[in-house]
């Protein structure tokens, strides 16, 4: 059965030719992606790189976790299912107050001017 890494601390230069070439020394990779900024379309400096077996999987993070790729240390580790990030307190988001605020602003215009 395949599984899922996940791959951070990525260099701005690592690409998924990057990826591949190391990872593919192990076994076969089913997938592979550097997740990238929506608006940039530069690394977010993280990825994820799906091996075809659960062995080939611990054995590429015994050989890349705490390796160097283009002069970073990575860490390599199984992916969390995606559901599975923990909960984020209460509190702590942007809402439309501001940071951290759980209320909009009172008076002024919806931009912040006042009127």
């Amino acid at each position: 059965m395949a599984k899922k890494l996940y791959i951070g601390n990525l260099a701005e230069g690592v690409t998924e030719d990057d990826l591949m070439a190391n990872f593919s020394e192990i076994g076969k990779v089913v997938s592979l992606a550097i997740i990238r900024d929506r608006i940039t379309g530069l690394s977010r400096g993280f990825g994820f790189v799906e091996m075809a077996t659960e062995t080939q999987a611990r054995e590429a993070i015994r050989a890349f976790n705490g390796g160097e790729l283009l002069g970073r240390t990575i860490r390599v580790d199984e992916a969390k299912p995606k559901g599975d990030q923990g909960e984020r307190p209460r509190g702590t988001g942007r809402g439309p107050g501001g940071f951290g605020s759980q209320t909009p602003r009172s008076g002024g215009a919806r931009d912040g001017r006042r009127t």
